[in-house]
């Protein structure tokens, strides 16, 4: 298998397929990054991921010279989804590329497209409106039900663009002047700007799909995140929903998809609805979390991919936590701050079966170099 990216995602395939004597590459776009380090990687490279015409040039190349032709390709972020989508027909002469073509891409990477596909079959979604100019945003600014948040049709263009995910808007003045700031950045077309979810906690509905159903199937809660609010995982925890399954499967059957994604919900405190807030065509932050309850996803995938017979998993131990040892303690130190959680809590939250997203004693290198290179993870991320 080749991973294209970094970080904890990576590090979770990469795991997952070694020790089965899987051979792995890894291909990123700097040379310091944690997963490089793992005892399970055959070869790490550099290349150039931010222009498509040369990522597939490089990768077309590099099948021919390391006889890597059926190869699968695993992406571990947004825009390697999308290059892969788009350039899926000519990568497939080369490799096994899991990821659906972009007439099914799209609705997961295109956020305006998302929420038009969760309409069309029935899925609650957060109250979305999409100003073309700043004239829209003057129009509705009175009319919306504060908090709001403002981020991108396509999330990970706003994040290399403003480098956070999401801005909280808790009043029509400093929305009106949030846009006239982010106008010299991105266009307001770029953006949306949705009504805040009230809610303890984002599930994620995680699943295998193929034709028309989901194989595999995993369910997890994010209880603390980087920024909080609006970020991504430091300590999670897996669970079971009957609701979000159906709705997750719902959402997956009309686009016809394939492969491992994840989808996330928030369930609204004003009327009890689990509301769609993204979906992820791709293992996400925590997928090892899934492997310790029993569904080890990257592995499901190599097996289909392969032709092997996959096994159905329907069920999972629920009550594992997720720890991202060192985001998780600077948020938490950050929370019990601002008086919105108590040391006894942390301390208790951390009792129990836990999974480490980087800390291993069979692989310890990756968070030996993790550790060394925080400074550094710090100043790029």
């Amino acid at each position: 298998m080749v991973v294209v990216g970094n970080h904890i995602q990576a590090l979770g395939i990469i795991r997952s397929l070694g020790k089965r004597g899987i051979p792995v590459y890894l291909i990123n776009n700097r040379n310091l990054c944690i997963s490089r380090f793992s005892k399970y990687l055959k070869k790490f490279m550099r290349a150039d991921t931010n222009n498509d015409t040369e990522f597939v040039d490089f990768m077309i190349k590099l099948a021919r010279k390391e006889g890597l032709e059926d190869w699968i390709l695993m992406p571990t972020n947004d825009a390697m989804v999308y290059i892969l989508s788009k350039h899926k027909k000519i990568l497939e002469e080369y490799y096994k590329v899991p990821t659906p073509s972009w007439d099914v891409i799209k609705y997961a990477y295109d956020k305006g497209l998302t929420y038009k596909l969760a309409k069309r079959c029935g899925v609650p979604t957060p109250r979305t409106i999409y100003p073309e100019k700043l004239d829209d945003v003057l129009s509705v600014a009175s009319d919306l039900e504060y908090p709001v948040i403002i981020k991108g049709k396509n999330g990970y263009d706003f994040y290399q663009k403003i480098r956070i995910k999401a801005i909280y808007i808790n009043s029509k003045k400093k929305l009106i002047n949030a846009y006239r700031e982010l106008m010299s950045l991105v266009k307001p077309s770029e953006t949306m700007i949705q009504e805040v979810v009230q809610g303890n906690h984002v599930y994620s509905f995680c699943s295998f799909f193929k034709n028309g159903e989901a194989i595999a199937i995993w369910i997890g809660r994010k209880i603390r995140e980087h920024p909080m609010g609006f970020g991504t995982g430091t300590f999670a925890e897996s669970t079971y929903v009957p609701k979000i399954e159906k709705l997750g499967t719902r959402i997956l059957r009309t686009m016809n998809y394939y492969g491992i994604s994840e989808i996330e919900f928030k369930r609204d405190q004003k009327d009890g609805k689990f509301k769609l807030i993204e979906i992820n065509a791709r293992t996400w932050l925590w997928h090892s979390l899934a492997a310790r309850c029993g569904v080890d996803f990257p592995y499901i995938l190599y097996k289909d991919m392969i032709g092997e017979e996959v096994t159905r998993v329907k069920s999972f131990v629920v009550g594992i936590k997720w720890i991202h040892f060192y985001t998780d303690i600077w948020e938490s130190l950050k929370e019990i701050a601002r008086g919105n959680l108590k040391v006894n809590e942390y301390l208790n939250s951390l009792r129990g079966k836990k999974e480490f997203a980087v800390f291993s004693i069979d692989d310890p290198l990756p968070f030996i170099f993790e550790t060394i290179l925080l400074p550094y993870l710090k100043k790029t991320r």
